[in-house]
């Protein structure tokens, strides 16, 4: 049990969702959204890989990564499923990520799928201004996706997906300031879009590529009370990439993979800054279009908000994978830096994922250490008559 105000609950989730943070002696600017687990690697696979996955190699977590892709999967049908122990390096025990995931092929050129996304942050006490319990809260976040897929041409596809969003950190609390007035709390709930698109092509017999981009999360901002001033973005995001395939002989292939990642959010003023600006008056899309020149540091700050990942994978005989990967955010940005790690195996119908996170900066307690993902896949091959097998 965590004894927490509900205001330090919501700095919690902040912390418990991103772990955001940056080394001594940097200036930080990070951007801050509503409902970070919504950019969370829910899979083992791409989390091996440094979180690259906008061009990866199709399967049932698409929908997180570039939904397009969809309509390249090998399967006729597939489900997966994850399990994420969360910000165990904090000695919390009852954080976790479920992810579920399943899709569908109609025909050659069109796919369906859906995913549903569920967030705990376990049992928090809930405290009155004194510090005194005064209940016991369950804060939880989910999302639930629907996705479209469809081949335009026999290299290129699009995808498009819905999103209802629901993040209950207060369980209706009511929320005490000092100056005794009461705020009343209630879940945030919104709709979002995804878009993306996906090329790959062959060029050779043993050499191929694939390319991505992705925008995802473009939906109404979240606000956890009736007050119009306290509205937060969600974590709206483009995604671009690629991936070089290179089988070098009959048992033995390779992918390379890499990922660039930015928030369509606008950046924060500076403390010191004396311009004010009020961001629940900026749109969806308009806080979208100025994310890219609305950096107080100029062009030189907006490169920094561009976070980078690269991946390797190796298979054998399509049987086993080995993984690995990097990721990297400037550390006025955030500062999440790690190597990423993985296996995985495959037998018939099954697979089995699982990666390992491993912190790369100086900081010493690193909240993202030993992070843990454990994938469960099924995937059913179209027979020759046309159905699942």
């Amino acid at each position: 049990m965590k004894r927490l105000t509900i205001l330090t609950i919501l700095a919690a989730f902040s912390l418990a969702a991103m772990a955001q943070y940056s080394e001594t002696g940097q200036s930080s600017n990070y951007i801050s959204t509503g409902m970070p687990i919504l950019l969370i690697a829910p899979d083992a696979t791409a989390g091996a890989l440094g979180d690259a996955g906008v061009a990866s190699t199709p399967d049932a977590y698409s929908a997180h990564w570039n939904n397009a892709k969809f309509a390249f999967i090998d399967g006729q049908m597939g489900f997966s499923t994850t399990y994420t122990p969360w910000l165990r390096n904090l000695k919390v025990g009852d954080m976790n990520l479920l992810y579920l995931g399943g899709y569908y092929r109609i025909n050659t050129r069109s796919t369906v799928a859906a995913g549903l996304t569920y967030f705990t942050l376990g049992d928090m006490d809930h405290t009155d201004i004194n510090g005194n319990v005064i209940g016991t809260l369950h804060p939880n976040e989910f999302s639930f996706d629907v996705t479209y897929a469809l081949k335009l041409t026999d290299n290129l596809s699009m995808g498009a997906s819905g999103r209802f969003i629901r993040s209950d950190l207060t369980n209706g609390a009511v929320v005490s300031s000092e100056d005794a007035s009461n705020t009343s709390t209630h879940s945030a709930n919104s709709l979002a879009a995804d878009i993306g698109l996906y090329y790959q092509n062959e060029i050779d017999k043993e050499q191929s590529f694939a390319l991505g981009a992705f925008i995802s999360n473009l939906g109404a901002k979240l606000s956890y009370s009736d007050d119009d001033n306290d509205k937060e973005f969600l974590p709206a995001n483009l995604r671009l990439g690629g991936r070089y395939t290179n089988r070098i002989d009959e048992y033995n292939k390779v992918n390379i993979l890499l990922d660039l990642n930015k928030l369509l959010v606008p950046t924060p003023q500076l403390r010191n800054d004396t311009t004010q600006v009020n961001y629940n008056n900026i749109g969806v899309i308009a806080g979208a279009l100025q994310s890219f020149s609305d950096a107080p540091g100029g062009m030189s700050e907006e490169l920094r908000e561009i976070q980078l990942s690269i991946g390797a994978e190796y298979w054998y005989a399509e049987t086993f994978a080995a993984r690995m990967g990097y990721f990297y955010e400037h550390e006025s940005k955030g500062g999440r830096q790690y190597m990423t790690i993985g296996a995985g195996m495959r037998y018939n119908i099954f697979s089995f994922d699982i990666s390992y996170l491993i912190p790369t900066t100086r900081i010493s307690t690193n909240p993202l250490a030993h992070t843990l993902r454990i994938q469960l896949s099924i995937d059913f091959k179209p027979s020759k008559e046309g159905g699942a097998e």
